[in-house]
Protein backbone atom coordinates (compact mmCIF):
# COMPACT_ATOMS: atom_id res chain seq x y z
CA UNK A 1 0.00 0.00 0.00
CA UNK A 2 1.47 3.41 -0.92
CA UNK A 3 2.63 5.69 1.85
CA UNK A 4 0.30 8.56 2.77
CA UNK A 5 1.66 12.05 3.48
CA UNK A 6 -0.36 14.78 5.17
CA UNK A 7 0.64 18.12 3.63
CA UNK A 8 -0.26 20.15 6.69
CA UNK A 9 1.30 21.42 9.89
CA UNK A 10 -2.13 21.73 11.55
CA UNK A 11 -2.33 19.79 14.82
CA UNK A 12 -6.11 19.58 14.35
CA UNK A 13 -5.77 17.84 10.97
CA UNK A 14 -3.13 15.48 12.35
CA UNK A 15 -5.43 14.43 15.21
CA UNK A 16 -8.41 13.99 12.89
CA UNK A 17 -6.46 11.91 10.37
CA UNK A 18 -5.26 9.62 13.18
CA UNK A 19 -8.93 8.74 13.82
CA UNK A 20 -9.11 6.93 10.47
CA UNK A 21 -6.47 4.47 11.65
CA UNK A 22 -4.46 4.78 8.44
CA UNK A 23 -0.67 5.24 8.96
CA UNK A 24 0.70 8.48 7.53
CA UNK A 25 3.58 10.91 7.74
CA UNK A 26 3.39 14.67 8.17
CA UNK A 27 5.14 16.85 5.57
CA UNK A 28 4.80 20.60 5.94
CA UNK A 29 3.77 22.27 2.69
CA UNK A 30 5.43 25.35 1.28
CA UNK A 31 2.66 26.72 -0.91
CA UNK A 32 1.57 30.16 -2.00
CA UNK A 33 -1.76 30.87 -0.27
CA UNK A 34 -2.49 34.08 -2.17
CA UNK A 35 -5.88 34.02 -3.86
CA UNK A 36 -7.07 36.03 -6.83
CA UNK A 37 -9.78 38.55 -5.87
CA UNK A 38 -13.36 37.32 -5.99
CA UNK A 39 -12.63 33.59 -6.08
CA UNK A 40 -15.60 31.65 -4.63
CA UNK A 41 -14.87 29.80 -1.39
CA UNK A 42 -15.21 26.27 -2.84
CA UNK A 43 -12.85 27.05 -5.70
CA UNK A 44 -10.41 28.79 -3.33
CA UNK A 45 -10.33 25.90 -0.83
CA UNK A 46 -9.75 23.36 -3.60
CA UNK A 47 -7.08 25.55 -5.21
CA UNK A 48 -5.17 25.88 -1.93
CA UNK A 49 -5.49 22.16 -1.17
CA UNK A 50 -4.00 21.36 -4.59
CA UNK A 51 -1.14 23.82 -4.09
CA UNK A 52 -0.30 22.29 -0.71
CA UNK A 53 -0.38 18.74 -2.09
CA UNK A 54 1.75 19.74 -5.09
CA UNK A 55 4.34 21.46 -2.90
CA UNK A 56 4.90 18.24 -0.93
CA UNK A 57 4.60 15.86 -3.91
CA UNK A 58 7.37 17.80 -5.68
CA UNK A 59 9.78 16.61 -2.95
CA UNK A 60 8.77 12.94 -3.24
CA UNK A 61 9.32 10.16 -5.74
CA UNK A 62 6.51 7.97 -4.45
CA UNK A 63 3.50 8.13 -2.14
CA UNK A 64 0.10 9.77 -1.96
CA UNK A 65 -0.11 13.31 -0.64
CA UNK A 66 -3.17 14.73 1.11
CA UNK A 67 -3.54 18.50 0.86
CA UNK A 68 -6.32 20.30 2.72
CA UNK A 69 -7.45 23.86 3.24
CA UNK A 70 -10.34 25.17 5.33
CA UNK A 71 -12.03 28.51 4.75
CA UNK A 72 -14.96 30.31 6.29
CA UNK A 73 -17.38 32.18 4.03
CA UNK A 74 -20.16 34.57 4.99
CA UNK A 75 -22.42 36.12 2.40
CA UNK A 76 -20.15 34.73 -0.37
CA UNK A 77 -17.09 36.47 1.10
CA UNK A 78 -14.11 34.48 2.35
CA UNK A 79 -13.24 35.30 5.94
CA UNK A 80 -9.65 34.42 6.73
CA UNK A 81 -7.68 34.23 9.93
CA UNK A 82 -7.89 37.44 11.95
CA UNK A 83 -5.06 39.93 11.46
CA UNK A 84 -5.29 41.27 15.00
CA UNK A 85 -7.58 41.61 18.02
CA UNK A 86 -9.86 44.19 16.39
CA UNK A 87 -10.27 42.03 13.28
CA UNK A 88 -11.09 38.95 15.40
CA UNK A 89 -13.76 40.89 17.29
CA UNK A 90 -15.28 42.26 14.06
CA UNK A 91 -15.29 38.77 12.52
CA UNK A 92 -17.08 37.17 15.47
CA UNK A 93 -19.64 39.98 15.60
CA UNK A 94 -20.34 39.37 11.91
CA UNK A 95 -20.62 35.59 12.28
CA UNK A 96 -23.03 35.99 15.21
CA UNK A 97 -25.45 37.95 12.98
CA UNK A 98 -26.00 35.31 10.28
CA UNK A 99 -25.09 31.69 9.44
CA UNK A 100 -21.80 31.05 7.68
CA UNK A 101 -20.29 28.15 5.75
CA UNK A 102 -17.10 26.27 6.56
CA UNK A 103 -15.52 24.94 3.38
CA UNK A 104 -12.67 22.42 3.24
CA UNK A 105 -10.96 21.51 0.00
CA UNK A 106 -9.15 18.18 -0.22
CA UNK A 107 -6.62 16.95 -2.77
CA UNK A 108 -5.14 13.46 -2.97
CA UNK A 109 -2.15 13.46 -5.30
CA UNK A 110 -0.03 10.50 -6.36
CA UNK A 111 3.56 11.79 -6.35
CA UNK A 112 4.71 9.13 -8.83
CA UNK A 113 1.93 9.21 -11.44
CA UNK A 114 0.36 12.64 -10.95
CA UNK A 115 -3.11 11.11 -10.51
CA UNK A 116 -5.24 13.40 -8.41
CA UNK A 117 -8.68 13.67 -6.88
CA UNK A 118 -9.98 17.01 -5.67
CA UNK A 119 -13.18 17.46 -3.67
CA UNK A 120 -14.78 19.82 -1.21
CA UNK A 121 -17.09 19.62 1.78
CA UNK A 122 -19.30 22.38 3.17
CA UNK A 123 -20.90 22.75 6.59
CA UNK A 124 -23.37 25.46 7.51
CA UNK A 125 -22.80 26.89 11.00
CA UNK A 126 -25.20 29.07 12.99
CA UNK A 127 -23.83 30.86 16.02
CA UNK A 128 -25.94 32.11 18.89
CA UNK A 129 -26.08 35.83 19.66
CA UNK A 130 -23.01 36.91 21.64
CA UNK A 131 -22.43 39.94 23.78
CA UNK A 132 -19.46 42.18 23.10
CA UNK A 133 -18.05 41.17 26.50
CA UNK A 134 -18.24 37.47 25.53
CA UNK A 135 -16.54 38.13 22.20
CA UNK A 136 -13.77 40.21 23.78
CA UNK A 137 -13.12 37.62 26.50
CA UNK A 138 -12.92 34.86 23.87
CA UNK A 139 -10.54 36.86 21.69
CA UNK A 140 -8.41 37.80 24.70
CA UNK A 141 -8.07 34.09 25.55
CA UNK A 142 -5.94 33.77 22.39
CA UNK A 143 -8.07 30.98 20.95
CA UNK A 144 -9.44 33.11 18.09
CA UNK A 145 -6.07 33.89 16.56
CA UNK A 146 -4.78 31.71 13.76
CA UNK A 147 -8.22 30.23 13.08
CA UNK A 148 -10.31 30.82 9.96
CA UNK A 149 -13.41 32.67 11.14
CA UNK A 150 -11.71 33.52 14.46
CA UNK A 151 -13.05 30.53 16.42
CA UNK A 152 -12.20 26.91 17.14
CA UNK A 153 -15.24 24.66 17.49
CA UNK A 154 -13.08 21.84 18.85
CA UNK A 155 -11.83 24.00 21.71
CA UNK A 156 -14.08 26.36 23.69
CA UNK A 157 -15.57 28.11 20.64
CA UNK A 158 -18.25 25.42 20.51
CA UNK A 159 -20.15 27.28 23.25
CA UNK A 160 -21.05 29.92 20.66
CA UNK A 161 -22.34 27.44 18.08
CA UNK A 162 -26.07 26.93 18.07
CA UNK A 163 -26.36 24.53 15.11
CA UNK A 164 -24.26 22.84 12.46
CA UNK A 165 -25.63 21.32 9.27
CA UNK A 166 -23.12 18.88 7.81
CA UNK A 167 -19.83 17.40 8.92
CA UNK A 168 -18.51 18.40 12.36
CA UNK A 169 -14.99 17.24 11.45
CA UNK A 170 -15.13 19.56 8.44
CA UNK A 171 -15.57 22.52 10.79
CA UNK A 172 -12.51 21.34 12.74
CA UNK A 173 -10.50 21.18 9.49
CA UNK A 174 -10.72 17.73 7.86
CA UNK A 175 -14.01 16.20 6.66
CA UNK A 176 -13.43 12.57 7.60
CA UNK A 177 -16.48 11.19 5.80
CA UNK A 178 -15.40 12.69 2.45
CA UNK A 179 -11.76 11.78 3.04
CA UNK A 180 -12.61 8.13 3.75
CA UNK A 181 -14.41 7.90 0.38
CA UNK A 182 -11.45 9.50 -1.39
CA UNK A 183 -8.95 7.14 0.28
CA UNK A 184 -11.02 4.16 -0.91
CA UNK A 185 -10.89 5.51 -4.48
CA UNK A 186 -7.08 5.57 -4.18
CA UNK A 187 -7.00 2.05 -2.67
CA UNK A 188 -5.59 3.52 0.53
CA UNK A 189 -8.12 1.89 2.83
CA UNK A 190 -6.65 -1.13 4.65
CA UNK A 191 -8.68 -4.34 4.45
CA UNK A 192 -9.34 -4.37 8.21
CA UNK A 193 -10.98 -0.93 8.09
CA UNK A 194 -14.69 -0.39 7.54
Amino acid sequence: MPELFLASSSPRRLELLKRLGRPFQVASPNADETLPPGVPAVEAAEMLAVRKAESVAARLTDGIVLGADTLVAAEDEIIGKPRDRADAIATLKRLARAPHVVVTGLCLLDARTGRRRVACDQTRVTMRPMTLAEIEAYVDSGEAMGKAGAYAIQETGDRFVERIEGSFSNVVGLPLELLARMLKEFDLWASNEQ
